[in-house]
């Protein structure tokens, strides 16, 4: 199944999103990103037929009305993005220098899609005044307008007229959904503290983010969470507490793109946490999922049993 993706984006579920889908109960009413970033799973789910409604959260604005442009306006943002890639022919890095400038005085959309796709490894960085300081990558020009036009009007069709955007603090999200509503949350977990990530507008709070799953637990919420991981032997984040009652299993997200151009052959491992809520509509029992996964499995073993 492929997937369009109009928002080139670091750490997006991209590539695991297939696998995150069987976890998907088949009636779903409204399928909430509290951590949108480029909304993968919200996209590969809208192609399956997986949800009837999506709710697009996240903190960055700017990125938020982008969303809005490219599901509302895709004509616009189109062709705004292909009169910027055109315009920097022969002066492509003081081009890229002026638009992120502009961007930074005027949050434009059609600026955000430009250095997004001009950006080193498609990844945001910010400044401590919140400003978009990350460099371009000298070696490419960014996607061909044909190519972003076709992804940008595929996504708008998919999820244009059923779909919810807002940026709001994630808490505010949660207290909104219901047992109609199935959350899936994807949070800066290697920035996961009070201080700020410079991948992030913000950090949030660990204990509160552990009190937020507390409650969907209690209101019996049915989500999903990525959040740890590892590459090798090293660990990023920090594991949720076994107590919680949650059941994770592993995802082989396939070789890590820095340990190859090292000449490394490391492999990436996801986590994905799921509440026992969404096990319930699932059908499994926590033994089912335990006998199928282990941390050296990818979670495709579990894909024949997740079909039945």
């Amino acid at each position: 199944m492929k997937v369009t993706h109009p928002i080139p984006y670091q750490g997006s579920k991209r590539n695991i999103a297939r696998y995150i889908l069987p976890f998907l109960p088949h009636q779903i009413y409204t399928l909430v990103e509290a951590f949108a970033g480029s909304a993968a799973v919200s996209l590969a789910a809208a192609s399956c037929g997986k949800a009837s409604r999506f709710h697009l959260n996240d903190i960055n604005k700017p990125l938020m009305d982008l969303w809005h442009e490219i599901i509302h306006s895709p004509e616009r943002i189109s062709s705004g993005y292909e009169k910027l890639w055109n315009e920097q022919k022969g002066k492509e890095r003081e081009f890229y220098d002026f638009v992120r400038d502009q961007f930074n005085k005027t949050e434009r959309p059609d600026y955000l899609l430009y250095l997004l796709a001009r950006c080193v490894k498609a990844s945001i960085r910010y400044n401590s005044k919140g400003e978009f300081n990350q460099s371009p990558d000298n070696r490419r020009k960014g996607r061909h307008p044909e190519s972003m036009r076709n992804d940008i009007f595929t996504a708008s069709n998919l999820l244009r007229g059923r779909t919810i955007i807002t940026s709001e603090d994630y808490r505010e999200v949660l207290k909104s959904v219901s047992r109609a509503h199935l959350v899936y949350m994807d949070p800066p977990y290697q920035g996961i503290s009070n201080s700020r990530d410079p991948r992030y507008y913000t950090g949030i709070d660990f204990r509160e983010f552990l009190h937020q799953l507390e409650s969907l637990i209690e209101r019996r919420i049915p989500f999903l969470l990525s959040y740890d991981g590892r590459k090798g032997q090293k660990v990023y984040g920090i594991e949720l507490p076994a107590e919680m009652g949650l059941h994770r299993i592993e995802i082989e997200a396939g070789r890590s793109t820095q340990s190859t151009l090292l000449g490394g052959n490391d492999i990436t491992y996801e986590s994905i946490y799921l509440s026992k809520e969404l096990l319930t509509r699932l059908g499994l029992s926590p033994d089912e999922l335990a006998s199928k996964s282990t941390r050296s499995r990818p979670i495709q073993l579990l894909l024949p049993m997740m079909d039945n």
